[in-house]
């Protein structure tokens, strides 16, 4: 179990917001601030902090997820849209996918830009990753695409989309991770803490909400323990892909018949 997961067990508890202690009822709306004010430049910033590279990270999600036509996806904490658009060509008509976030500005910026390619007939639905309103055994591909960092119990949330899988159905979690070079993490972690927080204040006035997505990478649990809590909450075969160094990691598990 997850120190988050441990931490809702007790009355007046708290959890991490970035490297603040806050109460845990506290977290969440404190995350929906953080996006609510990021959401319109929230596809800029992507492309700036990554020099482009998340467009070959949810490339690479895509390939391993095998999507087929017929299918049923669901994209969790999918903000923007970028992973359902592609689902959505991959299932074709006899499938869907269901694009889902608990925040409602950045389902906004999705419905839009959806609506941009010509996407319109995707469900799009407002819930929390901790208690997804789908019924057991609903899909048959679920992603999550930076998001399980910002959830308040992680194990909960697992747990959950497991639960909404059907068996044998994979789940797969696109996350910054923790660098696999000393060199690296050090480049890194300048680059986090003096030039993301700049770029933040620089495009998207606000540099406070870009300074907290940097310490909620930093406190994310690394590959191994990620992986130890989904084979915790039900999944099997789980895999783990290291990307750029593992400055962002891609893990990939089944729901155990």
């Amino acid at each position: 179990m997850s120190e988050d997961a441990k931490s809702q067990d007790k009355p007046g508890s708290t959890t991490h917001f970035g490297f603040q202690q806050v109460p845990v009822g506290e977290k969440r709306q404190r995350v929906a601030g953080v996006f609510d004010s990021v959401a319109s430049k929230y596809d800029v910033m992507n492309d700036l902090m990554s020099f482009g590279v998340h467009r070959l990270w949810k490339r690479f999600v895509i390939d391993l997820a095998g999507v087929r036509a017929g299918e049923k996806v669901l994209d969790v904490a999918g903000g923007t849209g970028d992973l359902s658009r592609e689902f959505s060509k991959q299932v074709g008509p006899r499938g869907l996918v269901v694009l889902s976030d608990i925040n409602a500005a950045m389902l906004g910026e999705g419905r839009r830009r959806l609506a941009d390619k010509g996407v319109v007939n995707l469900p799009i639905v407002q819930a929390n990753a901790e208690m997804l309103p789908f019924a057991e055994e609903s899909f048959d591909c679920i992603t999550i695409g930076f998001g399980l960092r910002n959830v308040t119990d992680k194990d909960k949330a697992l747990r959950s989309m497991c639960r909404a899988l059907k068996p044998g159905g994979r789940l797969l979690v696109l996350e910054f991770s923790k660098p696999t070079s000393q060199t690296l993490s050090k480049i890194y972690d300048q680059y986090s803490f003096k030039l993301l927080p700049l770029m933040g204040r620089l495009v998207a006035n606000d540099e406070a909400s870009y300074r907290y997505l940097a310490e909620s990478i930093r406190m994310h649990p690394d590959q191994q323990t990620l992986k130890s809590m989904m084979d915790a909450a039900g999944f099997g075969r789980t895999q783990v892909y290291n990307l750029t160094g593992g400055v962002v990691a891609v893990h990939r598990g089944f729901r155990i018949e």
